[in-house]
């Protein structure tokens, strides 16, 4: 019976990286030290392969020169001791018994195969977006496009067998790997949707609210529009209803201005000229804190003043190439728009803005040389950026997922803007229901009169939910339900406790357990990220190892099959 002994870097490379992945391990392994580096079986380094050296059991195979992890037991071959030739003659043959570790991509393919030596490539589709996934998103590019190429090249049209599947996925394996094994942040991602449409469905028999008419072109959305869209962290996608309409973001851009502004300027600079505290008072009032400066960022006199603080020594067309570019790559390359229509209206009916703006510069609250008026032109023209529902929930995910968006993998905002920003949308971000919102829902979020509500779970999600007609305090009726029913049926509270709320869903769990993470030494699990579906690896005791149990923790791998 051969015995495994894991050394103690092994085990402390391990305890340091507890929630990662043991492909994750294996695949970058050259940041190892060359004495423990794994030998090499899989195309990209992925995994190591077994090898028959003792009575038909698998080992890991050792790299010539390298330290092996295993002890010698009797009858074991050490592994610095040469090969005959009549031994390897042997081993040969017995790794054509035994065969090799399948690949990723054959694992990937017997799953979705379901024992059939073909699946039809609609069948894969189906069940990638049953993931969250979506066949345009950015990152499963290389593997769409071989898709389309493939499938040209077959007889029907239709069917791929595994080596033109292999061929396909490889490009993206590791990726559609962590979808198909339910590694991401909603495991159960169809369940969790089906959630979604049902509070949706519930939202879409409210009645109330009024469209917004104060800018003319806000007034001609038809109040019956209603759209939910989310975007996980790690790019799954859901959307119900009017996801496509465009809509401007109206205040919903606030936030978005304010983390693009400490982005580039730090916190302490743009908090010179703006404060931090709610106003408790109406978003457009003409009134400033002790320090004669706007309270926040999320009121109007305060997003004047941030305005006031991006790319502050160009033109407006600068500027506004500028913010565009900004928005476009937090939203992943998906729709970000311009109304000029609506810019033109809100600039004919904004005296209310304008007044702020000459109060503002009579208590000197912008930067020196500030030109208030072209100030003022840009703030409406970024008021009537034009986004959907979907690529919205993209911005949004994209704050969730600490600056970086998830459906591209670039960091777009600093981890100081987007800490700032949240701790603001959490405070200040609903206009003057936010402390009612803080405490219900409790969490970051920004509502615009266009009727959009731009919500953060952070870590987990971003949500856009729009529907035009808006309550007396200038939030969507709908949103606020829906953002009221979202937390009441999940804990996505920030103060949920998240292992004694039973009365709550936590979607971050797989079929109501804890999502599985990698302890110390825990082979068990490593054994199932490997599918090394005929073994199983049982804790040996010291006494029958005869090993220092402070030091080292051996573990017996045996064959499944010789206990039946």
């Amino acid at each position: 019976m051969l015995q495994f002994r894991a050394s103690i870097v092994l085990k402390e490379l391990i305890q340091t990286s507890p929630k990662r992945s043991f492909s994750n391990i294996i695949r970058h392994k050259k940041t190892l030290p060359n004495a423990y580096c794994f030998s090499a079986a899989y195309r990209d380094d992925r995994i190591s392969k077994l090898k028959t050296v003792y009575n038909g059991r698998p080992f890991i195979q050792p790299l010539a020169g390298r330290r092996f992890l295993c002890t010698k037991t009797d009858g074991a071959i050490e592994p610095t001791e040469p090969v005959k030739k009549d031994e390897t003659v042997q081993e040969a043959t017995a790794d054509k018994k035994a065969g090799i570790l399948p690949s990723l991509e054959d694992l990937l393919f017997y799953s979705i195969a379901e024992g059939q030596e073909r699946i039809p490539a609609h069948k894969f589709i189906t069940a990638l977006k049953a993931t969250g996934l979506r066949t345009g998103d950015p990152r499963l590019k290389e593997c769409m496009d071989m898709l389309k190429v493939t499938l040209k090249s077959t007889a029907d049209g239709v069917m791929l067998d595994r080596h033109l599947f292999k061929k396909c996925v490889q490009s993206n394996i590791v990726l559609l790997t962590q979808a198909f094994r339910k590694k991401f942040v909603i495991p159960d991602f169809q369940t969790f949707a089906s959630h979604i449409d049902t509070l949706y469905e519930k939202g879409r028999n409210l009645s109330g609210g009024l469209v917004a008419d104060y800018i003319p072109q806000l007034a001609k959305f038809s109040p019956d529009l209603w759209a939910v869209s989310l975007c996980t962290v790690d790019g799954q996608r859901h959307t119900v209803g009017d996801t496509k309409v465009p809509f401007c973001l109206q205040s919903c851009v606030k936030p978005l201005k304010y983390a693009i502004a400490v982005h580039d300027h730090g916190t302490e600079y743009v908090h010179r000229f703006i404060g931090k505290e709610p106003s408790g008072l109406r978003f457009n009032k003409l009134f400033l804190d002790e320090d004669e400066k706007p309270h926040n960022p999320m009121v109007n006199a305060g997003a004047i003043v941030c305005t006031s603080l991006i790319k502050q020594r160009a033109g407006n067309a600068e500027k506004f190439d500028y913010v565009m570019n900004f928005l476009k790559k937090m939203a992943g390359n998906e729709y970000v728009g311009f109304s000029n229509a609506t810019f033109q209206s809100e600039r004919e009916s904004g005296d209310r803005n304008f007044a702020i703006g000459y109060y503002l510069k009579e208590k000197k609250c912008f930067p020196d040389g500030t030109d208030m008026t072209a100030v003022l032109d840009f703030y409406f023209q970024l008021c009537s950026i034009e986004v959907t529902c979907e690529s919205a929930s993209v911005m949004a995910a994209t704050l969730a997922n600490g600056g970086f968006c998830p459906i591209t993998g670039e960091r777009v905002l600093s981890p100081e803007a987007v800490r700032n920003t949240l701790s603001l949308m959490h405070s200040c971000g609903m206009y003057d229901f936010s402390g009612q919102f803080a405490f219900h829902v409790g969490l970051p979020a920004k509502s615009g009169v266009a009727g959009g509500i731009l919500l953060v779970v952070p870590n987990v999600m971003g949500i856009m939910c729009w529907s035009p007609p808006l309550d007396k305090l200038g939030n969507s009726v709908r949103g606020i339900q829906f953002c009221t029913d979202l937390v009441s049926l999940f804990n996505f509270h920030n103060y949920d406790n998240l292992r004694h709320f039973a009365k709550k869903l936590d979607p971050r769990r797989e079929g109501g357990d804890q999502r599985q993470t990698f302890g110390p030494m825990d082979y068990e699990s490593l054994q199932k990220e490997l599918a090394l579906k005929d073994t199983v690896w049982t804790k040996v005791s010291p006494t029958e190892c005869n090993e220092d149990s402070s030091t080292t923790v051996v573990y017996r791998m045996e064959n499944v099959r010789d206990g039946n």
